[in-house]
């Protein structure tokens, strides 16, 4: 997509627009038929713990290798992204000014997101990490609104400061990761295989690796970047930033922290069970007090991406599946909500629900679009939310202990706290009073409009009717990450 996009000589509009839709659309049907043939090759009895593998020397005095490969979790990732990218393209249709430089730092920025999930070496893992972070700040700062700059450095800092615990952590499993005599590498899967770091190393090298993805994955005290950034970003970025960005930290948490070092999983979860219980609850009442759209659904965003977190601690298969889960869904409904609210906001010039009433009214179809998202968002049967927080605290409820049991409990709380926001939204925005006769005049939705919200309300339902398929492939890919746990007793 990049490649295309740089050589179009034309740079109006409907040619940009045309090399975009023409990338997302390839993508996305390459995603779809990366998960219809993983699930045949499945089907026909490989039980490889990653398919698709290759791995091409880098850079040699390093060991450092550009190795691939994907397991159902994987898979699963790459057709999120694919969809968010596909949804943004459309959600930016009129995007400006300087579409065309938009649109590349937008391709950069997904590069990364890809090559994070298909990647097995660390070291390459960590580059397209870096990759995804760096065009954040200018697509910020320089397409934003409101306090865009500030925002973006804010973000930019943070995450940054994050990436250096994250190369500490990584950096120590690499020397410490290596049987005696062995080679030193950086590959996911020969570490899990053949090393066994000491216990006492293995404790501070989860700190580190689990603050540095947790920071992207707004984990309490550090998720201060995220409602700001969310706030400013364009509409595309910030479906993409909360929609597959912030997995990326979920992802790493299980893939590196948890996989490779089991026994500081098993010692030290209790300490980060508290963080992201804290960011659950914390997120959802800060979501209640907001009056602005986005910072609704950021603060919202903080609450679901701590369920996440907390979700993969709890260190079971049943818990962990809910929290895979959980990234997909809330992938699609929080970029389902960004893109509405851009929608909304680009009619009504504010953002602010005391000033806003009667959107059913006026925009029905906008209207229903959002009140779907927000019962996706509470947890509603039948949409992906459900599904993803049922398994999550079924899971986290085999842990018979007062702690678990007892953070359980209270993570449940956010429920009902979540549907206190979202009803509230609905009532006031969507079915209440016109509060300004002006808004009266406006259009309903577009054609590019309808489609990238289609797609998106589609996959929210298709999870919640669905299920099945996704839990099997999720729980499969677990097996190797329970049985390092299991290893450690």
């Amino acid at each position: 997509m990049m490649i295309g996009l740089a050589c179009c000589s034309n740079s109006n509009m409907k040619a940009i627009r045309g090399v975009m839709v023409a990338g997302s659309v390839v993508l996305l049907a390459m995603s779809i038929w990366l998960v219809v043939d993983f699930l045949g090759l499945r089907a026909a009895g490989d039980t490889s713990e990653m398919l698709y593998t290759g791995s091409w020397m880098w850079y040699a005095p390093l060991n450092i290798h550009l190795a691939v490969g994907v397991d159902g979790i994987s898979v699963l990732m790459l057709l999120l992204s694919s969809i968010i990218v596909f949804a943004g393209t459309f959600a930016s249709w009129k995007i400006d000014p300087l579409p065309k430089n938009f649109f590349l730092w937008f391709c950069l920025l997904s590069t990364g997101v890809f090559g994070f999930f298909i990647s097995i070496d660390m070291f390459t893992m960590f580059m397209f990490y870096e990759v995804a972070l760096i065009p954040m700040y200018l697509l910020i700062g320089v397409w934003g609104t409101g306090r865009k700059e500030y925002s973006a450095m804010k973000l930019t800092l943070m995450l940054m400061g994050g990436s250096a615990f994250l190369m500490l952590g990584l950096l120590g499993i690499y020397w410490h990761g290596t049987p005696e005599g062995g080679v030193h590498t950086w590959n996911i899967l020969e570490i899990s295989h053949n090393a066994s770091i000491d216990p006492s190393w293995q404790n501070l090298l989860f700190c580190f690796t689990f603050v540095g993805f947790g920071v992207l994955g707004a984990m309490f005290p550090f998720h201060t970047w995220s409602p700001d950034g969310h706030a400013c970003a364009p509409t595309a970025v910030s479906m993409l930033h909360a929609g597959v960005l912030m997995k990326l930290g979920g992802y790493g948490c299980f893939r590196i922290a948890i996989f490779l070092l089991p026994s500081a999983a098993q010692e030290l979860a209790w300490i980060f069970i508290i963080l992201t219980g804290i960011s659950v609850v914390y997120g959802a009442f800060s979501a209640c007090v907001q009056t602005d759209l986005k910072y609704i659904n950021a603060y919202s965003s903080v609450s679901h991406c701590g369920m996440v977190l907390f979700a993969i601690l709890m260190l079971n298969q049943t818990a962990m599946t809910g929290g895979i889960l959980q990234m997909l869904s809330h992938g699609l409904m929080t970029a389902l909500f960004f893109a509405l609210i851009g929608m909304i906001y680009g009619r009504t010039h504010t953002r602010d629900i005391r000033e806003m009433g009667g959107m059913m009214q006026i925009m029905p179809y906008l209207g229903v679009c959002y009140m779907i998202a927000g019962f996706a968002s509470l947890g509603l049967p039948g949409l992906s939310g459900f599904v993803a927080e049922m398994t999550i605290f079924f899971g986290s409820f085999e842990h018979s202990d007062f702690f678990h049991r007892f953070f359980v409990i209270a993570g449940t709380s956010s429920i009902v706290i979540t549907a206190v926001y979202i009803l509230r939204v609905v009532g006031k925005v969507i079915l209440g009073p016109v509060q300004n006769e002006h808004h009266r005049e406006l259009t309903d939705a577009t054609w590019w409009e309808r489609l990238a919200t289609v797609s998106l309300i589609v996959c929210l339902a298709g999870i919640g009717f669905f299920p099945n398929w996704l839990n099997e492939t999720i729980r499969a890919s677990f097996v190797p990450i329970i049985d390092a746990l299991n290893s450690v007793f």
